[in-house]
């Protein structure tokens, strides 16, 4: 009787180690769309443009065209098997424990070091707003409250996720209205400036930095990407990953489209790229 209790017990613990499905498909779409936008447009927009000028908008169009069949084939693998829990876990299934091993690791430090380009970014915008305030409090805050949200519980950690991607998307939106409204009315800068989208070819045609210019806006604009992928680490986490996932990955062209392109688009409309910085 005691052998069986035991063994019942040890069949039952890894069920209650196991992870919970608590995220929805609003969750996940909130994910997938503040995943792909980040520090690489808000802040790298105006090193992107001032390296490439408006060709900056294929640069980020064939990016994102790229990247769509990339999160297409790792969707169809992780839903081949719902036992993977991220893409890890195919590469070591597929190709042995060592590329599962050596992916998971690599994703883990490629994620240190862009939390570190993001807690500098952020640390540059309080001294912005905050001149007094010193660079490390700054960069302790963010880390502990980064600490924080990841501490949570699943739900919880997915219902801020999308709190903060609605809050991104709220100010992309508004930032493409304006700029849209302030072309329709030809709004005027205090230099004299007058928005109009004739900015985009009128000085130097889409093109202005030729061809090494185009490809130089490659490097930057990547990394604005990074995150586009966090998609794919919910599928063990995920209530009904065979609908929520395809379609969260599907509107990828779409998020790029309104996100990325009109957003630049706007910018260089109200003012003129050669003047970005």
């Amino acid at each position: 009787m005691v052998d069986q209790v035991k063994v019942a017990a040890d069949e039952q613990a890894p069920t209650e180690q196991s992870l919970r499905r608590n995220l929805t498909n609003r969750h996940i779409q909130l994910i997938a769309i503040g995943g792909a936008i980040g520090t690489g447009l808000f802040m790298g927009s105006g090193k992107t443009i001032s390296l490439a000028g408006p060709s900056i908008i294929f640069v980020y169009m064939i990016i994102g065209f790229m990247l769509f069949f990339v999160m297409r084939a790792m969707g169809e693998l992780l839903l081949s098997n719902l036992e993977y829990k991220s893409f890890s876990d195919f590469a070591a299934d597929l190709l042995g424990p060592w590329a599962g091993y050596f992916t998971g690791w690599t994703y883990w430090f490629c994620w240190v070091v862009t939390g570190m380009a993001d807690v500098v970014a952020i640390t540059a915008y309080a001294q912005f707003w905050f001149p007094g305030l010193s660079d490390w409090v700054a960069s302790l805050a963010v880390i502990l409250l980064l600490l924080g949200l990841n501490l949570a519980t699943v739900k919880m950690f997915g219902e801020m996720e999308f709190w903060f991607a609605m809050i991104k998307i709220v100010a992309i939106v508004a930032l493409i209205v304006v700029g849209l409204v302030m072309v329709m009315m030809h709004f005027q800068s205090p230099t004299g400036v007058e928005a109009s989208f004739a900015h985009l070819w009128n000085d130097g045609g889409w093109f202005p930095k030729g061809i090494s210019g185009f490809f130089a806006g490659f490097q930057i604009a990547v990394f604005a990407f990074v995150g586009i992928e966090l998609v794919g680490t919910t599928a063990a986490e995920t209530k009904d990953p065979e609908k929520s996932l395809p379609r969260a990955i599907n509107s990828i062209p779409i998020r790029i489209i309104m996100f990325y392109v009109f957003a630049l688009i706007v910018i260089m409309s109200v003012t003129p790229w050669s003047s970005v910085v």
